[in-house]
């Protein structure tokens, strides 16, 4: 890492976590959920050295997820490697041995150091897992969500460890994005933040801390920014061609927003934005959108659908 811990913090690291150099191996980390977002976060920590158990309910979705790792693995190292086919194909298989898999996550989670949730954003799912992951960890055993939308006090609720519990939250797709928000809920421990900092950097991103409020940092500057969007829409304004022009050569934004909603899912943005109405009903900024909920109502989701602010 590039810079030294605090030599009280960091004699009290798990002995997994501790290094005398630049890096630190052999770290076990356990990734619940073998989709695309899982997947990511697998392959970029495998990628530096750390030994990854993915675990998701099906022999298929592993199947699927190992197979998608592997064709991301092998972009890199033709890109990586492309005068040296043969150091592409040892640095792939190098990856690949560094990963499992299983659907059995309370008996991987007893030799794990640290636990990086990422399923689907219900909290009832995540505190039933961690509830019962809780029960067979072992004591120092870290665990983090990559939750986007949810407080992470309120998934650690469901165990005995919040102050070894945080946020990871990485962006999509994880081997691209070079950041990833660190989140600390309000009992979690310093050196458990530390920790969770370290190991972000550890597998090459930029590292941003916060604490545990709606959307953190960038989907909290986000989201509000995409529905205000809307809004215009809704308010007829100017035309979804307008929009993103306006923001794109009068901002310098790279896309425009309600493309941006288009790729990220009308559902998605529907689902955070219900989400933290519901839970904070005095801001204005998260009201329901009549618009985006007949869109979603309607099926017209996004690129994923055909059918969005635009037609795909």
């Amino acid at each position: 890492f590039t810079r030294a811990l605090p030599l009280p913090m960091f004699a009290r690291l798990p002995t997994a976590l501790r290094s005398t150099g630049v890096s630190r191996r052999n770290i076990n980390v356990l990734v619940i959920g073998g989709g695309q977002m899982g997947g990511g976060i697998a392959q970029v920590a495998a990628q530096n050295g750390h030994k990854v158990v993915i675990s998701d309910v099906s022999e298929d979705v592993l199947s699927k997820g190992q197979a998608a790792i592997k064709k991301s693995l092998e972009r890199i190292a033709k890109k990586k490697f492309a005068e040296d086919p043969t150091a592409g194909q040892k640095f792939t298989d190098g990856v690949m041995e560094n990963l499992s898999t299983t659907t059995d996550p309370v008996a991987a989670v007893k030799k794990s150091d640290l636990v990086i949730e990422a399923i689907v954003e219900n909290i009832k799912v995540k505190q039933d897992l961690f509830k019962n992951l809780d029960a067979a960890a072992p004591e120092a055993t870290i665990f983090a969500s990559n939750t986007s939308s949810l407080n992470i006090q309120d998934i650690a609720a469901a165990t005995n460890r919040k102050d070894r519990f945080g946020g990871l939250h990485f962006f999509n797709p994880v081997p691209m994005m070079k950041l990833v928000e660190v989140v600390k809920a309000p009992e979690t421990s310093s050196k458990t933040h530390e920790t969770l900092m370290e190991f972000g950097k550890s597998v090459g991103k930029t590292t941003v801390a916060c604490t545990d409020t709606p959307g953190f940092v960038v989907n909290r500057l986000l989201v509000p920014f995409l529905s205000e969007a809307i809004r215009l829409l809704e308010r007829g304004v100017a035309s979804p061609e307008d929009i993103d022009n306006a923001m794109k050569l009068g901002a310098g934004h790279p896309m425009g927003p309600l493309s941006l909603c288009d790729f990220i899912g009308l559902d998605t943005i529907k689902f955070i934005l219900d989400g933290w109405s519901e839970a904070h009903p005095e801001e204005q900024t998260f009201q329901p959108i009549k618009l985006l909920d007949d869109l979603v109502a309607e099926g017209k989701l996004g690129k994923k659908s055909g059918e969005g602010f635009f037609k795909y």
